[in-house]
């Protein structure tokens, strides 16, 4: 069994700390007794190659210049994916696995895996174990965002899925989860929530070091919700994926047979928690 790994790195040498987190979460990789190969489209990140080779991790790479992009445009995570899916088509893999590169992956990822009996899937595991300034917040709270995305699928899956994403497109910051979750749906794919089992450790970015403040990403991700909204119209799909926001998302993920004590609790804090503040950031408003 092996598995090609669709990640990409930010620039090597201009935050200590991001620095840091990337070269944790390539050791976590390698620390799995499994026979993975990463999967790495950049888009003129300096250092990213040599920052690769001094690890040693099996890869392909890619680089797409920023100047063949649209304008002002850093990178694109639906070109990372085409370059993936070539790679698994052209060559003998079994999982499709989509992270970014700010996690510790747990080393009993595939032992996890390897026990699902279903033929095809889509796994995933939320929530994360958020880390911020160094401290471990708890392991249940719902935070936003799905960092980890297992395909386990055929050649003729792949080539599916290949085939929908000639309607999507897709630049920057956001909707990435979305899109993937949507796709599982597309594809007919289960969907296996894999929390209860695994333990996945999210660090907080240095995002100052990059010019991406919190405007940055709102602009980025209202900019790929169209896009998305068309892959949604070509597939079918709902476009609540692109409007309900998470409240969608852990929704469609929801399954009586992924839970345990702690989802539970996540489950019952994510809805009632944020409708009621935003019910009182309206009522503030008025």
């Amino acid at each position: 069994m092996k598995a090609l790994w669709l990640v990409s790195f930010r620039p090597i040498g201009s935050s200590r700390v991001n620095d840091f987190y990337q070269s944790l979460f390539v050791d976590s990789i390698k620390s799995i007794e499994f026979d993975i190969t990463f999967s790495l489209t950049q888009f003129d990140e300096k250092n990213v190659k040599e920052f690769i080779d001094n690890k040693k991790i099996k890869n392909f790479y890619v680089n797409i210049p920023k100047t063949s992009l649209p304008k002002n445009k850093k990178y694109s995570n639906k070109l990372m994916l085409e370059n993936s899916l070539e790679q698994f088509l052209e060559n003998d893999f079994q999982y499709l696995i989509y992270s970014t590169a700010d996690i510790i992956v747990p080393n009993n990822l595939f032992k996890v895996l390897s026990k699902l009996n279903d033929e095809e899937f889509c796994a995933l595991v939320y929530p994360n174990t958020h880390i911020k300034n160094g401290i471990i917040k708890n392991s249940f709270w719902p935070h936003y965002g799905i960092d980890l995305i297992i395909f386990k699928l055929s050649k003729n899956k792949a080539n599916k899925f290949k085939e929908i994403i000639k309607e999507y497109n897709q630049y920057d910051w956001g909707i990435i989860e979305n899109f993937y979750i949507a796709a599982s749906e597309a594809l007919k794919m289960k969907r296996i929530n894999l929390y209860k089992y695994l333990n996945v450790l999210k660090f907080e970015n240095d995002y100052g070091a990059f010019a991406e403040d919190r405007s940055w990403q709102i602009k980025s991700w209202k900019e790929n919700q169209e896009y998305f909204l068309n892959f949604l119209k070509h597939t079918k799909l709902s476009k609540l994926y692109a409007f309900g926001s998470y409240y969608y998302l852990l929704y469609k993920i929801f399954n009586l047979k992924d839970l345990n004590f702690k989802l539970i609790l996540s489950y019952l804090i994510f809805y009632p928690y944020n409708l009621i503040k935003k019910i009182f950031e309206l009522v503030k408003k008025k």
